[in-house]
């Protein structure tokens, strides 16, 4: 894929910040062409080994001309007027060389810096092998499907009855894939903005509400470009709106440096996301399934650099998302994700699907994810541990719960034969106390 200037630019500034260490690149090329067969990522080891050699061998040369033309420069006030006539000429012959060893390093480094972005991250050999979505592996399974005497309806058809929702005018004001939330649909996402801010408060999270608008280098920086460009809405100015608060979020701390003591910073973001959902996954799903606006909160954490940590807080995050809709009483699977289907940067991810009653299927609510520091490499978040040694900091995410895509399996496991929705027991209070809507 072809990069665009400024990709090049931010990149070439951090040289030293790549997206996997070169060093442990160079030492494990095996390792690396294994992850990128694993997760069927389009990447030549080879080819950029081959190329970092050149780097080093510009890069090599340049220091040298550049040490010589030091040396000169330091000889010439000592210098005789006949020697330094012979030195201002050496200097004119090295700067012209320089310049010229300078743009052939430039060049260099730019399709050096092309080729780093698609390295792929490592993933854990505990994850699953697979070409795609289709070989994810169901670790559990948890609640009980409803049993209808009854022929259940769809979200579409209940929650346009109870007046929650009107896709006909979100079409015409927003196109394909537009939506009106109205009356207790409304009222329904409140309350689970409510209870979720109450429940990941008690969990230790501190709310953010960031700039969903953000600039290509966070962008850059969380993976998400040049990869996932397609999906990404873009505004004029060369910013563009996200599909996730994480992007914001983990902009926040580029290029600080952190104090041990912050760590692990816990983020619950908030935020609007716009998703293009480009792809023929997306043309046949209807109603609130996949839309191209939507409302979520995000857990976001910043720990110090220790797989044994960014494991524990995996699960840590994966467990609040796992309880939060145990609560809310919808029967759900974790799916451990397999390679193909992990992404670019992710180490492990898994996923947590709802059960959609009318489809007999689980759908995907969350996804829970830890990258080590490949991330914060790109972004430059760093912190000194113990040993007053700078390291990447770790960063993972997980979906807390996003809107109203969550209402497609609540509305339709908790639907009556009358056509009224039972509300669930710790959302009531945010309701008025009602138990039912449509009564």
């Amino acid at each position: 894929m072809k990069l665009k200037e400024p990709d090049i630019r931010f990149f070439f500034c951090y040289s030293k910040k790549t997206m996997l260490d070169i060093k442990f690149i160079r030492e494990n090329p095996e390792l690396v062409k294994d992850a990128a067969e694993k997760k069927r990522v389009d990447f030549d080891v080879a080819e950029l080994l081959k190329l970092d050699e050149l780097r080093l061998e510009k890069l090599s040369l340049f220091e040298s001309l550049r040490a010589e033309q030091n040396a000169v420069s330091d000889k010439i006030p000592s210098a005789t007027p006949e020697e330094r006539a012979d030195l201002i000429a050496k200097m004119t012959i090295l700067k012209e060389d320089l310049k010229k060893r300078e743009e052939e390093l430039a060049e260099v480094m730019k399709e050096w810096q092309k080729l780093m972005l698609f390295v792929p991250n490592i993933p854990d050999p505990a994850a699953p092998i697979g070409k795609d979505e289709s070989e994810n592996v169901v670790v559990e399974s948890w609640g009980d499907k409803p049993n209808f005497d009854f022929v259940p309806k769809d979200h579409i058809e209940i929650m346009t009855k109870l007046g929650m929702v009107d896709f006909e005018r979100g079409t015409k004001v927003h196109g394909f894939r537009g939506y009106f939330l109205t009356g207790d649909g409304v009222r329904l996402c409140f309350a689970i903005w409510n209870y979720a801010m109450e429940f990941w408060t008690n969990k230790g999270f501190n709310p953010v509400i960031p700039p969903i608008n953000t600039r290509r280098e966070s962008l850059l920086g969380c993976g998400f470009i040049p990869q996932g460009e397609a999906d990404i809405y873009k505004a004029q100015d060369d910013s563009y709106f996200v599909g996730t608060s994480e992007v914001p979020l983990m902009g926040m701390y580029m290029n600080e440096v952190l104090e041990p003591s912050q760590l692990p910073i816990k983020m619950l973001g908030f935020s609007p996301c716009f998703r293009l959902e480009a792809g023929s996954h997306a043309r046949d799903v209807k109603g609130l399934i996949r839309v191209n606006e939507f409302y979520k909160f995000e857990q976001v954490i910043l720990c110090e650099a220790s797989h044994s940590e960014s494991v524990a807080q995996h699960a840590f995050v994966q467990q609040n998302t796992e309880e939060f809709i145990k609560e809310l009483g919808i029967p759900y699977q974790v799916v451990d994700a397999c390679t193909g289907d992990m992404g670019l940067g992710k180490v492990r991810m898994f996923d947590i699907n709802l059960w959609v009653p009318k489809e007999e299927t689980y759908r995907e609510i969350s996804s829970a994810s830890y990258f080590h520091d490949f991330q914060t490499r790109r972004l430059n978040i760093r912190y000194k541990d113990q040993d007053g040694k700078m390291r990447f900091v770790h960063s993972l995410n997980c979906t807390a719960i996003p809107t109203p895509r969550i209402l497609v399996s609540m509305v339709e496991n908790f639907q009556q034969a009358d056509g009224t929705v039972k509300i669930p027991d710790v959302l009531r209070k945010y309701m008025g106390g009602k138990e039912f809507i449509g009564k």
